[in-house]
């Protein structure tokens, strides 16, 4: 059985798809590829933006698109580090 995704995990999933899809990806795929509710997507990306770990802009045509702040990139810096950490301690 797989365990449930933490806070700290669900924050890392919605950053790094940001990130690789070259830091500039349309809300609808971003709540899509997160693969969490519509209402938990929403909480955590007013938190993400509000916090700026996240910002918005506009293209051309005035659709709303997502990238990352430096904030954001620290975050999935220090988050693999965690991980790492974790991993080589057999933690």
């Amino acid at each position: 059985m797989q365990k449930k995704r933490d806070r700290l995990e669900i924050i890392s999933v919605i950053l790094k798809i940001i990130h690789d899809h070259r830091n500039w990806i349309k809300v609808t795929p971003l709540l899509r590829h997160s693969n969490i509710s519509s209402q938990s997507f929403s909480e955590y990306y007013n938190e993400l933006i509000q916090k700026g770990f996240i910002r918005e802009d506009l293209d051309d045509k005035g659709k709303r698109y997502v990238s990352l702040t430096d904030k954001g990139f620290n975050y999935l810096e220090k988050y693999k580090f965690i991980l790492d950490f974790i991993e080589e301690f057999e933690l």
